[in-house]
């Protein structure tokens, strides 16, 4: 039998040779899930063998994950603005950008009863944080692909979340209402780019990632409709590609949207957009 230590580095080895950035970290994430533990909590027991009957389905992972299998689906979840969400093959892998989005959006809505729309929701992880921060106020989650809505609704029951409505929509196409706050993580990324792409990106819906030779399309066809939707004073918060900042810009100003401030990610990159329409 082996000991956690051995697997762990063994494991490591073998997710090293397959070009897996950070192999040891995603192989103690696979043994602490298996194990049913923290990574944490696997420095405490390096000594400790391990039979066949938790090795087995551990390989299982360790190929899988060599192959370029996300870690987050295999794991069958990722953590997000402190809940854990399910992740699949269904919705988008969060990105950090998104926290960052979320944590802007939190700091800018007023208090009060609000009611949001996250336009192309994927697994959820905007509008439901959201919803699951602001209980006063009502989200409305949308997507185009009813495989994302269904891994939202199943967010929403795990987390508890319950002031949200979901609706299967092509942008505003089924939208009705109007709203202080439209958040939105669209696709974003140029269509050319999928053939540089890491191998793990290959595994999250491309519905979900590009959008036209420039990644712009559905950003210039969200924008001035989005006009419609939105109550007085309401605000548009958007998560953009790392170089469309002067394009997207150039799309609130002809859609009539002052003030509007570009705030940059941690990377300093000019990434997301916050628009008011009056």
């Amino acid at each position: 039998m082996k000991s956690v230590l051995e697997t762990i580095n063994g494991g490591a080895q073998y997710l090293e040779k397959r070009g897996v950035e950070e192999s040891r970290r995603n192989m103690e994430h696979l043994l602490a899930h298996r194990l049913g533990c923290t990574r944490m909590q696997l420095y405490t027991q390096f000594d400790r063998p391990l039979d066949e009957t938790e090795l087995a389905p551990l390989r299982d992972m360790l190929k899988k994950r060599g192959e370029g299998i996300p870690l987050q689906h295999l794991l069958g979840d990722v953590p997000f603005h402190s809940r854990d969400f399910i992740c699949d093959s269904r919705g988008l892998i969060p990105r950090p950008e998104t926290e960052e989005l979320v944590e802007m959006i939190l700091k800018t809505i007023p208090s009060g009863t609000l009611d949001i729309l996250d336009m192309g929701c994927g697994s959820g992880v905007l509008g439901l944080t959201l919803a699951a921060e602001r209980q006063e106020s009502h989200v409305t989650l949308a997507d185009v692909s009813t495989d994302a809505l269904a891994l939202t609704g199943e967010n929403a029951a795990k987390l508890g979340v319950e002031n949200i409505s979901l609706i299967h929509s092509n942008l505003f196409q089924s939208v009705t209402g109007k709203f202080d706050l439209i958040a939105a993580n669209l696709p974003y990324v140029p269509a050319g780019e999928a053939a540089t792409m890491a191998r793990e990106l290959q595994h999250d819906p491309a519905l979900a990632l590009f959008s036209g030779a420039d990644g712009m399309d559905l950003l210039q066809k969200f924008i001035p409709e989005s006009v419609n939707f939105l109550k007085p004073g309401g605000v548009v918060a958007l998560e953009i590609g790392h170089d469309q900042a002067s394009q997207v810009r150039e799309c609130l100003e002809k859609s009539g949207f002052a003030p509007i401030e570009i705030h940059r990610d941690l990377s300093g990159i000019a990434r997301f957009p916050f628009a008011t329409h009056l």
